[in-house]
């Protein structure tokens, strides 16, 4: 069941084992995740959904671009989407973030993701 304050989570994460471990973790809580495992599938999930609330993408990603790049095409698409941008490898200023935005370093804690889905919500 989806709660009050739930959100449709669009996951872009490159590694299957990661994005199916966050997409449990959101659904759980009664967050709806969607998945792509790349810039050029967000897109296309992008395009045929009008109701996705938040964009959860790793920086480094195969394909034609990556999540840096993602984020700024996603924002100026739909400048109401959240957008959380993570990575292992880059450590991104928060202060560099556009409005309505957020850096996550891996590793985090799936409470760290939901903490930041919730603020990005409100």
């Amino acid at each position: 069941m989806v709660g009050l304050n739930s959100a449709v989570v669009l996951i872009v994460e490159d590694e299957p084992v990661i994005r199916f471990n966050v997409l449990d973790a959101l659904e759980d809580v009664g967050h709806v995740a969607l998945e792509a495992a790349n810039a050029d599938e967000a897109l296309v999930v992008l395009k045929g959904r009008q109701d996705i609330d938040i964009l959860f993408t790793d920086v480094n990603m195969a394909g034609s671009m990556d999540g840096i790049q993602l984020a700024k095409r996603v924002r100026a698409m739909r400048p109401n989407i959240g957008i959380i941008i993570t990575s292992g490898l880059v450590q991104l200023d928060p202060m560099a973030l556009p409005a309505n935005a957020a850096f996550l370093p891996k590793p985090y804690m799936h409470d760290a993701l939901i903490s930041a889905i919730d603020s990005l919500m409100t």
